[in-house]
């Protein structure tokens, strides 16, 4: 009997402890808002939350008529929504990568396949309902090859699975012969599951397009013959194609880049450098720097004239990147967070390569913001800043719309009801680096 008591106080206890805060009113005031509805700046305003919910936007130099528990001084800081990383790889603990997800203004995350070591329908569960603290979770099921796919019957298998176990995308990262894709597409779309991954390399353009996301910009590369790549009216013609057939292009440049890196040894070196590094774990680290994986291994790297081959693919995505959103194409910040490119930090240089491609800061920050929304048809309660809509709200100290590495200076985060100050985000990462 006292177990019980004991445990159903523990219960009682975490679910105060994530939840407690919503029964409260809070006002962020004295702010500059980005609302991602425009380039404007709303300037010295006050934000009133209730339950997590925004329920006013006002000017700062009027008194509220709201009576609210808790004042947030704004400190003429800069407001944007909640950042979404639309493609992620669980690596190392997923309570210790939302941590750095959320240390970083990240309140969204897709992972983007489902190991064998996780059970992402569980961990997205208990995200979401807050038995940990983590971003708005969503997942697709397992990373798909063509050996998974390769009959009719196998198609309805894998179907009924996602069905059943309630992925949130069906992840195709291989090509299929052009008559069992098309089943593939037929099935999902009678069970409402959205297909997304890697372009279809060996078929025409417009079997890719049917899908939900192209999760590479490199994807195109290899769909397009050389000729059509270094072809800038082609590349205009077809990005309008794919602005009209609605499909969402993730073009997760960070990753090429940090891939790129691997054939140089001065790149690498100086890459092993970088500051947040230290937030891997010590043997993960140590695997991801050595000469024995297969960036360091293969020839299509090590190779003399890699390095030239590969900058110039990477200044092709950027290019084309800078094509497609000109053409209004909806574009995504993801970063394919794996091996030196982890969690939390690889959003902002994603959207610092967007801005390089030739995306001005507020275009770069609708691929994390806006465009998720809709992208997860969560626009209606997500976003932007507005009346209505959830409050998971970054506060940086510099303004991103001047300089797009200002999403970098985090001042801090309102997320879940919850204000977490910049001595509280710390904190998420002192726990991370100790834990290594």
């Amino acid at each position: 009997m006292i177990t019980c008591i004991k445990t159903f106080q523990t219960l009682t206890l975490l679910l105060l402890t994530f939840f407690g805060s919503y029964a409260q009113t809070v006002a962020i005031d004295n702010v500059n808002i980005i609302t991602m509805h425009t380039e404007k700046v709303l300037e010295r305003q006050r934000i009133i939350i209730e339950d997590g919910i925004i329920v006013a936007i006002e000017p700062s130099t009027n008194p509220t008529k709201i009576k609210v528990d808790q004042v947030i001084n704004g400190d003429n800081n800069y407001l944007i929504p909640g950042l979404a990383e639309t493609h992620y790889h669980l690596q190392n603990g997923i309570e210790r990568e939302s941590k750095l997800m959320l240390a970083n203004g990240i309140t969204t995350v897709v992972n983007m396949a489902e190991e064998p070591q996780y059970d992402q329908i569980d961990i997205r569960e208990k995200a979401n309902s807050g038995r940990f603290l983590a971003p708005h979770y969503y997942t697709t099921g397992p990373y798909l090859m063509a050996s998974n796919l390769d009959t009719k019957s196998k198609i309805d298998s894998i179907i009924t699975n996602h069905k059943n176990r309630g992925y949130d995308f069906l992840k195709l990262a291989d090509n299929l012969p052009q008559q069992l894709y098309s089943y593939l597409l037929q099935q999902v779309d009678i069970q409402g599951i959205p297909v997304i991954g890697h372009g279809q390399r060996k078929l025409p353009l417009r079997y890719s397009l049917r899908m939900k996301n192209i999760a590479h910009i490199e994807e195109f590369m290899n769909i397009f013959t050389k000729a059509q790549r270094n072809d800038d009216n082609y590349l205009q013609k077809v990005a309008l194609q794919i602005r009209q057939s609605g499909v969402y292009v993730s073009p997760t440049l960070g990753v090429f880049e940090m891939i790129m890196n691997y054939a140089d040894d001065q790149k690498l070196e100086s890459y092993k450098q970088r500051e947040e590094l230290k937030y891997l774990p010590v043997a993960y680290f140590n695997f991801w720097t050595s000469d024995t994986i297969k960036f360091r291994k293969s020839k299509w790297f090590t190779a003399p004239e890699s390095l030239q081959r590969l900058e110039a693919e990477l200044a092709w995505q950027q290019h084309f990147t800078h094509i497609l959103n000109k053409a209004g194409v909806h574009l995504l910040a993801g970063s394919d967070t794996y091996g030196l490119f982890l969690p939390g930090f690889t959003i902002h240089h994603e959207l610092q390569l967007m801005v390089d491609a030739g995306l001005t800061p507020y275009e770069a920050l609708l691929t994390a913001t806006v465009n998720p929304a809709r992208y997860l048809g969560k626009y209606a309660v997500s976003g932007t800043i507005e009346v209505g809509k959830k409050a998971d709200l970054v506060m940086l100290r510099n303004n991103p719309l001047e300089a797009i590495e200002n999403t970098k200076t985090i001042a801090g985060l309102f997320f879940k009801g919850k204000w977490f100050d910049r001595p509280r985000l710390d904190a998420l990462l002192d726990e991370v680096e100790k834990s290594r």
